[in-house]
């Protein structure tokens, strides 16, 4: 198996392309480009799903998963900390600042929550398995 897409809903595509193309410019992705009817946001993320944003489907408000988390790595702790400030400063909120985490080992890692409300989280030196 292979997961190939995963999407969220917004309820402003434009907030939500200044937020997703600030911290994900940090961690190295192109803006999102993409032309599709009806309209969101894809990005093309190395080796892992394709990520796309946009309003939801059924004309109904987006709303965000109650206990749901994304999560994405950085290759430093400083693009961890660069991955939070650029969330900040495009709309985003903070559900906790960069530092180590004790409850992944010790990682450095930071949380937002995106225009929508959607949280996810950036870390550095986390490892499963």
């Amino acid at each position: 198996m292979q997961l190939i897409y995963l999407r969220l809903g917004t309820n402003d595509l434009e907030k939500a392309r200044a937020f997703y193309d600030a911290t994900f410019g940090v961690l190295g992705l192109p803006p999102s480009t993409g032309q599709f009817d009806p309209p969101y946001l894809m990005y093309k993320i190395p080796g892992g799903p394709n990520f796309a944003v946009g309003e939801a489907r059924n004309g109904e408000p987006a709303t965000y998963a109650n206990g749901g988390t994304i999560m994405f790595t950085a290759d430093s702790d400083d693009q961890v900390a660069a991955w939070h400030a650029a969330g900040l400063a495009n709309g985003g909120t903070c559900e906790g600042k960069p530092e180590p985490k004790p409850r992944a080992n010790g990682a450095f890692g930071a949380y937002l929550r995106d225009p929508d409300g959607n949280k996810l989280c950036c870390y550095h030196g986390v490892s499963f398995g």
